[in-house]
């Protein structure tokens, strides 16, 4: 991260950013021209070199999607689902081979068979209306079960903007102590999978001086499997907006920057058409309800970078740079985007908000448990008779998210990738002892992280999916840091000549680069993989043992 480049980038605020910019010049062919590229180095007074490293860095943005037309999804709930080689067959009857990309993940994990093409998603039975879609003749939208057990925070009906928003009203006449406050005595804590608390960070912007701040919305829903975000988006938008100017109005910003990624497209119409609802009724702007608090917001629109979850690297994407991870301290909350004090949460966390602010901090933290207070909203993936959203109190038994709410599996399942491609690889015996929230997991050796949960059926090999989780990382990061840049694919390198050649992995070696990406990486990124493979190595030592040296 170079704070120089922050500062240029931050010259035009949001009103013309960089990002932005190329994710336009590159909506025609796939990537942005050399041409413009060098047009925008000289509009923002940065190197060429600078503009073409972060366009080549995104999925969406480098020269190799040139000329895509289709894209099918790569995700781990697809995957171990076994749809998307017949898909990309079925595709390819319709597109040239060089016209069909990749994406991940693309949240439809509850009826697998994604693709996404004309600026939309499709999965299920949508394949079998292709040309149709092609010609842009069709518009299939994914259906899935929303429903809850115990308190409905999240999942509750939605009773329109002016009922909604009379909140609002309530908070620009409290003081900016008080609301925080009842944050505290709520004990909120981040969804996004680290459960850091949300009142820290605002606290913490609230007490740095500058005339300028933000609040971020962490919309990068990145974990293969998790779709509980583009639900919020979709379904209860407006408490993720409320939630916002909540923050805003605490820590003293006037922008709200949403930053959505590239594989919801349907979230970033859904979110806008919510903004422009609220800006018509006069919520947004100048001296809101008569009051000082000035706010607005903006949508980012990502570009294909799983990276962009962490929010320093977020940060910097949204500044035109590489999304590298920076290093803290500074934290964002005193040097974030455009090197100004920033609050970073992701969309549960926020949607959180307007319901401890009605009813008081004490009404959340009397929910679930006393470290883990709320409740949290759970992604099923296609594996359950009943895949969907389900809403839970903090501390419900594992059992029955399973087996009541998902009704149990359509298969024989052997284990669950729950919290994302970071999160542990519970295998089916520790049901029982598993309750849904951040202590239970740990205890056990696990990440409750998103709280999705992809299933591994019996018949997938296990060496696949760890294999599947190295590429993966070695994909998706950043490079900045060599453990994880390096690790990552030495990972992905040994597991793959296991099962091709006559070699077996030595497994010393393996503990001793698992435990190099552990403690020398430094985001969750590298850090988080080898906690699901540390699992699988735990759990099923008798299925893996013919890869390694006994």
């Amino acid at each position: 991260m170079s704070k120089n480049l922050s500062e240029l980038s931050g010259r035009k605020a949001l009103d013309k950013n960089l990002f932005e910019e190329l994710g336009i010049a590159a909506k025609q062919t796939g990537t942005p021209s050399a041409e413009k590229m060098e047009e925008l180095a000289n509009e923002f007074i940065m190197g060429k070199a600078n503009i073409y490293g972060t366009a080549s860095f995104y999925d969406f943005l480098r020269p190799e999607n040139q000329g895509k037309k289709v894209y099918v999804c790569n995700g781990s709930a697809c995957l171990t689902a076994g749809t998307q080689t017949k898909l990309k067959h079925e595709l390819g009857k319709q597109y040239k081979a060089d016209e069909i990309g990749e994406m991940c993940c693309l949240g439809r994990c509850h009826e697998n068979n994604a693709f996404h093409t004309n600026g939309k998603n499709y999965s299920g039975d949508a394949i079998n209306d292709i040309l149709n879609i092609k010609n842009k003749k069709a518009i299939v939208a994914d259906r899935y079960i929303v429903s809850s057990k115990g308190s409905e925070i999240l999942t509750s009906v939605f009773p329109g903007v002016d009922e909604y928003y009379k909140t609002l009203q309530t908070i620009l006449k409290s003081s900016t102590d008080e609301l925080l406050n009842e944050i505290k005595l709520s004990g909120l804590r981040g969804r996004g999978g680290a459960g850091f608390p949300i009142a820290f960070k605002i606290e913490s912007a609230k007490n740095t001086i500058n005339k300028q701040k933000f609040i971020v919305c962490n919309a990068d829903e990145g974990d293969p499997g998790a779709y509980s975000d583009r639900y919020l988006l979709e379904h209860q938008t407006h408490s993720v907006l409320l939630g916002m100017m909540i923050t805003g109005y605490i820590m003293g910003a006037n922008k709200g920057v949403l930053y959505i990624r590239a594989e919801y497209p349907e979230s970033i119409e859904i979110t806008q058409k919510a903004i422009d609802d609220i800006r018509n009724k006069k919520l947004l702007g100048e001296k809101i309800l008569g009051s000082d608090f000035n706010f607005d917001f903006k949508i980012i629109s990502a570009q294909g970078a799983y990276i962009c979850g962490e929010e320093t690297a977020l940060l910097s994407s949204i500044e035109g740079q590489r999304p590298e991870v920076r290093i803290r301290p500074p934290y964002p909350t005193q040097q974030g985007l455009f090197n100004k004090p920033t609050v970073v949460n992701n969309v549960e966390t926020l949607a959180n908000l307007p319901f401890i602010i009605k009813n008081g901090g004490k009404a959340f933290a009397a929910i679930g448990t006393q470290r883990s207070s709320g409740t949290k909203l759970i992604s099923l993936d296609g594996h359950f008779k009943n895949p969907g959203i389900f809403e839970v109190d903090m501390g419900t038994p594992l059992s029955i998210v399973i087996n009541d709410l998902g009704g149990g599996f359509r298969k024989p399942v052997k284990a669950m990738h729950i919290g994302g491609p970071l999160g542990g690889l519970v295998p089916v015996s520790k049901i029982k002892d598993l309750t849904l929230d951040f202590d239970s997991f740990a205890k056990e050796g696990f990440l409750l992280g998103h709280a999705s949960i992809v299933c591994i059926p019996d018949e997938y090999p296990l060496i696949k999916y760890i294999e599947h989780l190295f590429k993966f990382t070695a994909h998706e990061s950043c490079g900045k840091c060599f453990p994880c840049r390096l690790g990552s694919t030495r990972g992905y390198e040994m597991i793959e000549k296991a099962q091709n050649e006559d070699y077996k992995i030595d497994i010393t070696l393996m503990n001793d680069l698992l435990e190099t990406l552990e403690t020398g990486s430094l985001c969750a990124l590298g850090g988080g993989l080898p906690l699901p493979v540390k699992n699988a190595m735990k759990y099923f030592e008798n299925e893996l043992s013919p890869y390694f040296k006994k």
